[in-house]
């Protein structure tokens, strides 16, 4: 049984930092990319960070890019997502996601191509 655990959230202030981790088990993670995504009340679901298959290539939504950094444990099972300069629209559940494609060349972007998914963590950024 293929589990994602999310934990990490909490309320910051505008400008401050959180890391959200996520730990997975029940599949061979190393040969499927992972990501962040996140969704505001009201909004879809939108994509935040990626990560390869392989762990050497990352990739970022331009909202975070330069601020959030997405990174896989030494055991490949566990990812992260350091969150800096965090703003008040960066507030929603973030939720990290397994890719049902195995070793896909490039992370999709989309949650349509995810098929694992935790249960949400809250992230809330006050100005």
């Amino acid at each position: 049984q293929v589990q994602l655990v999310e934990s990490g959230g909490g309320l910051v202030q505008a400008g401050g930092s959180l890391r959200l981790s996520c730990a997975a088990s029940g599949r061979t993670f190393s040969s499927y990319a992972m990501a962040w995504f996140r969704q505001a009340p009201g909004n879809e679901r939108e994509f935040v960070a990626a990560i390869k298959w392989s762990g050497t290539t990352t990739y970022y939504a331009d909202s975070v890019k330069g601020r959030f950094t997405m990174s896989r444990g030494n055991a490949k099972d566990t990812v992260y997502l350091q969150m800096n300069s965090l703003k008040p629209e960066d507030t929603a559940i973030y939720y990290c996601a397994t890719e049902s494609t195995r070793q896909r060349n490039r992370p999709s972007q989309t949650p349509e191509d995810y098929d694992y998914w935790g249960q949400g963590t809250q992230v809330t950024v006050s100005s």
